[in-house]
């Protein structure tokens, strides 16, 4: 299943949580099984090798550069897919829960692409030596490092999802640049490029400071703009050219946005351009 980052981040910042066990496994290949998850939530770390993991019938492809949570006591099967050696740290920890609205991790498993991070590995490791360590300074270390994990965790789902989204808005806008002439909606860019409405108003809104059908008018009236100094066409010609059939519906939206009738704008700057 999906999950929201800012929602798992808020759960982990407003209740309690303490590290359980941390194991380092090592499973040849061809190895598989199936049995009921540990009675905790926890992470799976890989740290070599591919494997298929699901939890209550949702599969998960396992690999470095990902990491997938399990809840508790879930139906569980694993399968190492590679022929190497499928090498992972498990992180079991409980969690009280202060706010009982919410997330609750015990039922939940979710998969987060984070990329490849040395320093995430390093901190998986040093987990590992201060969890077989009995002391208390030990113990506290465990928190702190695993708390550290986390933080690392989700910058680097951040930064993907941040990267996937600059990605998506310049595809789009560029899509937006070569075909603004033709009938297009913000539907079917969604559909094109296989997001939601609202994930592209996220990113234009990002990173233009508008919505996508905001952005396709103004890219239009911009072009209009252009053509009404630069040409000698037709104000309704030039409605058609930049995407807008009814000419009388262009000017309408045209004066509503520049405070000024194309025929005017026209007379007033085709003459004096550096005064627009």
């Amino acid at each position: 299943m999906e999950i929201d980052l800012n929602k798992l981040v808020t759960h982990f910042a407003n209740n309690h949580f303490k590290v359980q066990t941390v194991s380092h496994y090592k499973i040849s290949p061809g190895s598989k099984g199936f049995e009921k998850s540990a009675p905790l939530p926890g992470f799976i770390f890989p740290i070599h090798g591919r494997a298929k993991y699901s939890f209550n019938g949702t599969p998960y492809i396992t690999e470095v550069g990902s990491i997938v949570h399990g809840g508790a006591n879930m139906d569980l099967g694993k399968q190492v897919i590679d022929n190497s050696n499928w090498e992972f740290i498990i992180v079991l920890y409980d969690i009280n829960y202060l706010n009982k609205s919410g997330l609750n991790l015990h039922n939940i498993h979710f998969k987060l692409d984070i990329g490849g991070n040395p320093k995430l590995t390093s901190l998986l490791w040093r987990l590992k030596d201060v969890s077989e360590k009995e002391h208390e300074i030990a113990r506290f270390q465990r928190e702190n490092i695993f708390r550290s994990i986390l933080e690392e965790i989700f910058i680097s789902v951040q930064n993907r999802q941040n990267k996937g989204i600059e990605a998506l808005f310049k595809q789009v806008s560029s899509y937006i640049h070569n075909h603004y002439m033709d009938n297009i909606t913000v539907k079917e860019l969604a559909e094109k490029n296989e997001v939601n409405e609202n994930q592209l108003f996220y990113a234009f809104n990002k990173y233009a400071g508008m919505g996508t059908g905001e952005y396709i008018k103004q890219y239009r009236l911009n072009c209009a703009k252009e053509l009404l100094i630069n040409s000698e066409n037709t104000i309704c010609r030039i409605a058609e050219s930049v995407g807008y059939m009814d000419p009388l519906y262009f000017s309408r939206i045209f004066k509503r946005n520049f405070g000024i009738a194309p025929s005017i704008y026209r007379d007033k700057f085709r003459n004096n351009p550096y005064s627009i």
